[in-house]
């Protein structure tokens, strides 16, 4: 079941946008308060989504794990339809020549964070952007219909959740363990992110759409 949600958490770990969002707040003059409250945000977020997609799941998947499972497939095969579309948005997004890429508008507000807000910035990130919300009702369809017991679901989601916001974790500790000598190489993954981040969210999307689509077709 790991190997199976391997590729969804590793779809929300790589997503660039929170790393980018994480990042500035490391360069921000609150730096601690706001990127912990950013962190534990997304952690909940990721945890929230994924709980809730595997309880629905749950509610809907058939008794014998060994029998075929049609509303888990079609469930997969839309899931993974959804991903390919957005990645394709994404492709036609990125910026061509010299255009300086776009980014949302509420990072420009970054530095005025508190605690609180950040907090808020990651949960809603986590959990209610489109992308996170695909990944984690994949994730839930394959939890609630692997008929896991308790202890293995909840051991599974853990291990989605880490793999899921360790990119968002790994600068926030460690910078909070080494600030100066991480201030310089994060500048420039902030800059690599920001220019690179539509090519890197569409590939990464049509992956997990073509496997999310081949998962789906097996299920029947």
């Amino acid at each position: 079941m790991i190997g199976e949600l391997l590729p969804l958490a590793l779809g929300v770990a790589i997503s660039p946008v929170p790393i980018i969002a994480a990042i500035l707040m490391l360069l921000s003059p609150n730096a601690k308060t706001t990127s912990i409250g950013f962190l534990i945000g997304w952690i909940a977020g990721i945890v929230v989504a994924v709980v809730a997609f595997t309880l629905l799941s749950s509610l809907l998947s058939e008794n014998d794990s060994d029998a075929s499972s049609p509303v888990k497939g079609t469930i997969q095969l839309a899931l993974g339809v959804l991903l390919i579309l957005l990645a394709a948005k994404e492709w036609r997004a990125r910026p061509r020549g010299q255009e300086e890429p776009e980014l949302p508008k509420w990072m420009s507000a970054i530095d005025t964070l508190t605690t609180v807000k950040g907090l808020g910035l990651g949960f809603l990130l986590a959990a209610l952007n489109p992308k996170n919300l695909i990944m984690a009702a994949g994730a839930g369809v394959a939890i609630g219909g692997g008929n896991l017991g308790t202890g293995n679901t909840v051991v599974v989601i853990l291990v989605y959740t880490a793999i899921a916001a360790s990119t968002v974790a790994v600068p926030v500790i460690g910078y909070l363990l080494a600030a100066d000598r991480l201030a310089e190489p994060l500048e420039a993954l902030r800059e690599w992110l920001v220019r690179e981040n539509t090519v890197v969210m569409a590939i990464l999307l049509l992956v997990i759409g073509v496997v999310m689509i081949g998962k789906g077709i097996g299920s029947f």
